[in-house]
């Protein structure tokens, strides 16, 4: 285990939802971080404040040129790759280019990692892969795998491959399946549940809620980041090779049970549940394998952050959502 000073993490997608909160977290540890990103949603001012801190770098570039690639592995002692097309609209609304980055790009950048004195490389998969469950038992990591979207095909995928050549690399592969983050963040994103219902009801709209009863389970993004640092600082012959759900058993909820605690906090809040949604997922998660070998259990809770993120809104924050719908999700074309 490397100590965190001599450190030098490349994080592709750094300036993302999941990467920007990911890449300062490391920065505070004392590791020296290099960003590769392609600001694919105009959202490269989250590092602006990182550009005069000694030890950060930033290359802007698509991860599947391989000469930016290389380029941007010059010198790096580990890789952490969140970066991807992410969420099943945003993958059902360019399935090639899905394909392109989640897969083949992603399996290139494990490919391209051998010779290089990489120490550990972390792929940012998904609980999502778990699809629909046939009972209320939470999967756990050996649960079989049931992608219901292109999304969770291209992680699969991914992990696939990682893991069919784990044993062949000379450095030290981690998956970590991620439950759906939320949070708040320097790149902010309202598509996703949490956060699209807190703001939907703390402007005073009505909120459709499909299908209420469908559980997902749930991480704060700063939880997220703290779980990669126990896989950086954790012994290698640990967690080589090996597969982690991220999150909490207690962090699995309903639909109902999230609105359930932003009304707590928007108590005039409208809401109307209706049945047949078109996202059949269902699924509970186990935490369990985190917990033992990592030591890993969240910090934050989604009724801590509803409440911080309502109070962001009643501030003002956030007031361009509209005016910036690709900053703010991954549906949009930035500065369409």
């Amino acid at each position: 285990m490397a100590a965190r000073e001599s450190r030098h993490v490349l994080v592709i997608g750094g300036c993302g939802y999941i990467g920007s909160i990911l890449a300062g977290h490391l920065l505070e540890r004392g590791c020296r971080v290099r960003v590769l990103d392609r600001l694919l949603y105009g959202n490269g001012d989250v590092a602006a404040d990182w550009m005069e801190r000694n030890g950060f770098s930033l290359v802007t570039g698509d991860l599947c040129d391989g000469a930016c690639l290389a380029a941007a592995l010059e010198g790096v002692t580990d890789v952490l790759l969140p970066a991807a097309i992410v969420g099943d609209p945003a993958c059902k609304r360019k399935p090639e280019e899905a394909r392109r980055v989640n897969e083949a790009g992603a399996i290139s950048v494990f490919d391209a990692l051998a010779g290089r004195g990489i120490d550990r490389f972390v792929f940012f998969s998904t609980c999502s892969n778990y699809g629909l469950r046939e009972d209320d038992t939470p999967a756990d990591e050996d649960a079989p795998l049931h992608p219901l979207s292109l999304y969770a095909e291209t992680k699969v995928a991914v992990e696939r491959h990682i893991l069919a050549h784990a044993d062949d690399v000379d450095f030290h592969p981690t998956v970590l399946r991620l439950a759906t983050a939320y949070g708040l963040s320097r790149r902010m994103r309202f598509d996703l549940t949490v956060s699209d219902f807190t703001r939907e009801l703390a402007l005073g709209r009505e909120l459709v809620v499909y299908d209420e009863g469908t559980w997902r389970p749930y991480c704060h993004v700063r939880d997220i980041a703290r779980a990669v640092t126990g896989v950086l600082d954790a012994d290698a012959g640990l967690v080589d090779g090996r597969v982690y759900n991220v999150g909490g058993n207690d962090e699995n909820y309903t639909k109902q049970s999230i609105v359930d605690r932003v009304v707590k906090y928007v108590p005039d809040a409208r809401v109307c549940y209706r049945k047949g949604g078109s996202d059949p997922r269902n699924y509970r998660v186990a935490f369990d394998r985190i917990n033992a070998e990592l030591g890993f259990s969240p910090a934050y809770s989604v009724d801590r952050s509803v409440q911080a993120l309502v109070a962001a809104l009643e501030a003002g924050l956030f007031a361009d959502v509209e005016q910036r719908p690709w900053f703010y999700g991954n549906t949009a074309d930035a500065g369409s």
